[in-house]
């Protein structure tokens, strides 16, 4: 054993006592979801967590690792922060409708909500509207709270009614409503952004503003301290319309160009799901991939390559939409668990305690 590493309690008889009925009911949503999705057509599938690129989202951090050759020389991998390319490549390959519970790795991420490896459910629809997904997501969280028969999604002492109708509101309107900002005053027509409107924006109501602080910088901190802890009490919350720049992987609305088919879905003031009309133009994803990779060059000094298997595939990928759920906290808020590790089977050991 790592010496490095903390001896964890999970496995204790007394823990795993208190943690059982939380992964009994994971295992019973589960299956309950798996028969979902097969009433609805979808075919299951497994990807590889081995991939050459991670992804290439700005805040994203990976594990790396190497592969050695029969002969020993090294190639560079990373274990997968989503399923998504490898899902893509397969509808570029023929598939219409597709499901995934996926095991996927993010670095620097441990916390009540947060785990250093958890289950991504990935789903994708060829030919259809993004709106659709957005009733999937609403009839799974129904089932989930039926499964594991309760009438709420809960966590820490916050509710939220499944069965009621969802409440789906703009990004833009939600930084009118609760921080008082005009958002989209600083996102330009073909979605470059205006970083010293949005800032003087900020300083107008209050707001704490860094001289190093990028436009992405100041939308994630309205968007964390004036937005979220209004989503998803009471009712789930669909926050739909992300600014271009915050939707990497999401077309542009045929409403507002500014603005991109990406909605995400709280309840209870958690992020669940993450979801897109999905990009399939190559040239203006690889323009997308690059100018994250700067910023993340920017902000923490490395990078993670193109997927370049990936641009290739988009030029035979359908029209598709496509969502991430994090699989795990959906367990938390239906069994009513507190931290993320009570619903996972066998936690990651902790380091560096």
């Amino acid at each position: 054993m790592n010496s490095s590493a903390k001896a964890s309690p999970w496995w204790t008889p007394s823990v795993h006592a208190d943690r059982r009925p939380f992964l009994i009911g994971r295992n019973a949503i589960q299956a309950a979801l798996r028969g979902f999705f097969a009433r609805e057509d979808f075919v299951e599938v497994d990807t590889a967590v081995l991939q050459v690129s991670p992804g290439n989202e700005a805040h994203l951090h990976a594990f790396a690792t190497e592969a050695l050759t029969t002969d020993g020389q090294k190639a560079p991998f990373y274990l997968h922060t989503s399923p998504e390319f490898a899902c893509k490549k397969l509808l570029a390959a023929g598939e219409e409708r597709i499901s995934c519970f996926a095991h996927v790795y993010r670095n620097r991420e441990r916390g009540p909500l947060h785990h250093p490896e958890f289950t991504m459910l990935e789903w994708y629809r060829a030919g259809e509207s993004y709106e659709s997904l957005m009733m999937d997501c609403v009839r799974i969280l129904a089932l989930a709270a039926e499964t594991v028969k309760t009438g709420k999604l809960a966590y820490r002492g916050a509710e939220s009614d499944p069965f009621a109708g969802p409440e789906r509101i703009g990004v833009a309107e939600a930084f009118e409503r609760h921080a008082g900002i005009d958002l989209l005053a600083s996102v330009a027509a073909d979605g470059s952004t205006d970083r010293d409107h949005l800032a003087a924006e900020l300083r107008r109501v209050g707001m704490r503003v860094a001289d190093d602080d990028g436009w992405a910088d100041l939308f994630s901190r309205v968007l964390v301290e004036k937005i979220e802890p209004y989503l998803g009490f009471g009712r789930i919350t669909i926050l739909d319309e992300y600014p271009i720049l915050e939707a990497a992987l999401a077309r542009p609305s045929a409403r507002d160009p500014r603005v991109a088919e990406r909605f995400e879905l709280y309840a209870c003031g958690v992020e669940l799901a993450n979801g897109f009309g999905e990009l399939t133009n190559a040239a203006e994803q690889r323009r997308r991939f690059e100018i994250e990779m700067t910023e993340k060059a920017r902000i923490y000094g490395e990078t993670y390559p193109i997927d370049e298997d990936f641009l290739a595939a988009l030029a035979l990928m359908p029209e598709a939409s496509g969502i991430a759920l994090g699989f795990d906290r959906l367990v938390m808020l239906a069994t009513g668990a507190s931290r993320i590790d009570q619903v996972l089977w066998a936690p990651v050991a902790e380091y560096g305690r």
